[in-house]
């Protein structure tokens, strides 16, 4: 009895270390990333890269948001996938729908135009040391750094590596 209950617990213990410093699945909810991501795809989110290197312009992310819980005590912080646009000391700017890098162009092939119809603009954003700007690929319906502001570091919690779920579905992300 005791060794059974050392094995599950054991068991439990190592789920626990490698959700927290490895790798997790997290379901997407909603249409901010589509056509990238649909709502309700099993994602694998890598952690280890982002604790061992810096995150790079483009890789689709899942962060944390200032205030956002999922629960009514502020205990479990809520995930937001979305897409690493603008990098520290950067200033991100957006025309017609065409977003700048310190004033050059950012070449998107991921987005979809039937998402990006509406051609926004957005002031200019200059990133503190420390800040990082996410959008949504779907930038007609992404509630995304336009709204919540830049995103500290420690905001962002993995690197999207690929869709597990649905099978059919399967496929690696970029």
């Amino acid at each position: 009895m005791v060794s059974t209950l050392m094995t599950v617990l054991f068991a439990v213990v190592l789920a626990l270390l490698i959700r927290e410093f490895l790798f997790e699945p997290v379901r997407v909810k909603g249409a901010s990333m589509r056509s990238t991501l649909e709502n309700g795809e099993l994602m694998l989110v890598t952690k280890l890269d982002y604790r061992l290197a810096e995150p790079k312009r483009q890789d689709v992310v899942i962060c944390h948001y200032p205030g956002r819980y999922l629960d009514r005590w502020k205990l479990i912080p809520q995930y937001f996938v979305k897409r690493l646009i603008g990098l520290p000391g950067e200033t991100v700017s957006m025309e017609e729908g065409v977003v700048y890098i310190d004033g050059q162009p950012l070449d998107e092939p991921y987005l979809d135009p039937a998402h990006t119809r509406h051609k926004a603009g957005m002031e200019p954003v200059t990133l503190g040391e420390n800040e990082y700007f996410v959008l949504g690929d779907n930038r007609d319906n992404s509630n995304d750094s336009r709204r919540v502001g830049p995103l500290e570091r420690d905001m962002l919690v993995g690197h999207v590596r690929a869709v597990c779920y649905p099978f059919r579905a399967r496929r690696w992300v970029r």
